[in-house]
Formats: C-alpha cells, sequence, structure tokens
C-alpha cells in the first residue's frame, strides 16, 4: 500500500509545481521592488538635472572664451 498511486503522483507534480511557481513569484515581487527603487532614484536625479537646466526664457549669452579647456 506504499506504492503511490496516480492520484498521489498527481497531487506530488502539483505540489511541487506550487512550490516552484510561489518561488518564481517571490523573485520576481523582488526584482519589480528593486526596479522601483531604481526608477525613484532616476526621478530624483533627472528633477535634479532639470533644476540646473535654466529656463528656455532666461537663456544667457556665453563667450567662446568660457568653453575652452585652461590650458589655452
Amino acid at each position: 500500500m506504499n506504492t503511490p498511486t496516480g492520484i498521489d503522483q498527481r497531487l506530488t507534480t502539483l505540489e511541487i509545481k506550487s512550490s516552484l511557481a510561489d518561488d518564481l513569484l517571490e523573485q520576481l515581487s523582488q526584482t519589480i521592488y528593486r526596479q522601483q527603487q531604481q526608477i525613484d532614484i532616476l526621478r530624483r536625479e533627472l528633477a535634479a538635472l532639470r533644476e540646473q537646466v535654466p529656463e528656455e526664457g532666461t537663456t544667457t549669452v556665453r563667450s567662446l572664451r568660457d568653453e575652452l579647456p585652461p590650458h589655452y
């Protein structure tokens, strides 16, 4: 009576698949969480960069001498 029947084998297979699916779901959740953290960091960095760029109407005329490297 210790030999697995067809139903026992199917149940075992389903339990294994369910366990693997749970593991995969946890990995995907962790990946999404890390990606969201990265997106939040990038958004903050983008906002900081936008603050550094002057507005369209307030562009200043820059001299080409300002663009030369210091060794000239």
